[in-house]
């Protein structure tokens, strides 16, 4: 039957298309293959007759001769033509086809019985049979998603303690509901703060503090008191490279891996009371407070889905760098969700590359364990559990941005741990 279609289905194509006479069409049907499809027609199964009988259908609507085949008469004048044997046109046609296939169930329980087939199932069976189905199916998800969150509970005790519990916005535990509403307290302040910055943009028009210091000073008093009254400012190794370098009075770019919310005000503690803008994502705008404060200091925001505006990412990036202004990313380019570095996004040394400015390579560590992806806060102070390595600066004017990004990556992971490399 799936022949039977494939075949007349291509055959009225080539029809329309070429403007054949329509008697040539019928005489083009293979004997064999009217036989084939008469044979599944008579046939006692009641599910290969209905398959043959939509072939039947769609052939009769460009060739009515298929109506010679072996089959009841019940069928045969459920799938007749409505016209004579003169070609129909393509509108009747689609009416033929409708017509046919709404007869098929009908047809299909009278050829049955005709040939001694044993009676369909009645609906109520079915519907019975469809609701048993569904209700098992229902049973098993909810028994999997019951499965989940029992585990998911497992494993926030086992990480929060006792007290920790889930949310649809993320775990909560004691010290993680400290930390938002501290957060939240000192937001208030920055958002406020943020807010007059802007009027003063917009009074002066932007004529004065045109790298955007004012806004960034105030997100790192922000960062930096959150830190500290959380006991969260991490410890540093090498920081002493940082103080030389900036001696020199040149701007960078400064990398770091990803694993956690954190990272953000920990390598803003690592680069200090310093200008610099951000490469980040422009979803990121949407985020309270944390938008107004990227906005206002013009950090670089991409939209990964806007060619043009990767375009104009590149030019702004590069404008700041020319400025002397830092920059900082991430070039995994998006948060590690098991801890271990991830491939580097393509692009992510583009400015600094085509700027020949160095680049800072920095290493992170256990930022993921004090704030796992499925918490809405920190779990536990990082005080003496994170720490940022920093790295010596790395030369671009003598290297690709292959290399570049390559030895980068290289730096990045010799301060990881072993269970943050990939």
């Amino acid at each position: 039957p799936l022949l039977a279609y494939t075949y007349l289905t291509v055959d009225r194509w080539s029809v329309s298309r070429v403007h054949r006479p329509f008697t040539e069409t019928k005489a083009r049907l293979p004997e064999k293959l009217s036989h084939l499809l008469a044979t599944f027609m008579s046939s006692k199964s009641t599910s290969m007759m209905a398959v043959a009988f939509a072939a039947a259908a769609v052939a009769n609507s460009s060739c009515p001769s298929v109506l010679a085949f072996s089959h009841p008469p019940s069928c045969r004048s459920a799938l007749a033509p409505t016209g004579g044997s003169a070609p129909a046109s393509r509108s009747s046609s689609s009416i033929s086809i409708s017509r046919a296939h709404s007869a098929l169930l009908s047809t299909s329980v009278a050829a049955t019985s005709a040939d001694d087939v044993p009676s369909p199932t009645k609906p109520s069976d079915v519907s019975d049979a469809k609701d048993t189905s569904i209700s098992g199916t229902n049973s098993e998800g909810g028994d999997r998603k019951s499965r989940k969150r029992q585990q998911r509970k497992e494993l926030i005790r086992s990480e929060g303690g006792p007290l920790a519990f889930d949310t649809k916005y993320g775990a909560l535990n004691p010290y993680a509901i400290y930390y938002g509403l501290t957060s939240i307290a000192l937001g208030l302040v920055w958002f406020v703060a943020l807010s007059m910055a802007q009027l003063f943009y917009f009074v002066t028009r932007g004529k004065l503090d045109t790298k955007r210091r004012l806004p960034v000073f105030l997100s790192h008093i922000w960062g930096t008191c959150l830190l500290r009254l959380t006991r969260n400012f991490p410890r540093m190794e090498n920081r002493d490279i940082l103080l030389d370098f900036y001696k020199q009075n040149k701007a960078a770019m400064f990398v770091g891996n990803h694993n956690s919310w954190m990272d953000i005000p920990l390598i803003g503690a690592t680069i200090g009371w310093r200008n610099y803008k951000f490469v980040a994502k422009k979803e990121l705008e949407k985020v309270p407070i944390l938008g107004k404060a990227i906005m206002s200091a013009k950090n670089v925001c991409v939209d990964r889905s806007n060619r043009r505006s990767q375009i104009q990412t590149l030019k702004a990036g590069m404008n700041w760098l020319k400025e002397g202004v830092h920059l900082t990313t991430f070039p995994e380019g998006t948060r590690s969700r098991s801890g271990k570095l991830m491939k580097f996004q393509g692009g992510a040394f583009k400015m600094a590359h085509k700027m020949k400015a160095p680049v800072v390579p920095l290493s992170i560590v256990a930022s993921g364990k004090i704030m796992p992806a499925h918490w809405l806060f920190p779990l536990r102070p990082g005080r003496n559990i994170c720490k940022v390595v920093v790295h010596d600066p790395i030369e671009s004017e003598d290297k690709t941005e292959e290399e570049l990004a390559q030895a980068v990556r290289e730096a990045i992971i010799s301060g990881l741990p072993e269970d943050q490399r990939p």
